[in-house]
């Protein structure tokens, strides 16, 4: 099977998750961060440096869980610019 290759914005959207992520993090450790969601360090690593930037949701509510930040957070990363900026003006 063939994988579509990503859009600009899906890679942007990888990497803006992953700043996110990083930033929540703070100085916790990598490995107590993926350990407390369930994943693997690099795993971790790979969505915090945007070469995983389409993690599947389940992955994403963990860490989020883990991290203390909200869906709605990390959903409003996940909504392309021109999407926001049409809900303003509905």
């Amino acid at each position: 099977m063939v994988r579509t290759p990503l859009t600009p914005w899906e890679r942007e959207r990888g990497e803006r998750l992953g700043t996110l992520l990083r930033t929540a993090r703070g100085e916790r450790s990598m490995v107590e961060v993926a350990a407390a969601a369930g994943l693997s360090a690099e795993t971790l690593r790979k969505i915090e440096t945007g070469r995983a930037p389409t993690p599947a949701f389940f992955t994403v509510a963990a860490l989020a869980g883990t991290l203390g930040l909200s869906l709605d957070e990390v959903a409003a990363l996940a909504t392309p610019p021109e999407a926001a900026a049409e809900d303003a003006v509905a």
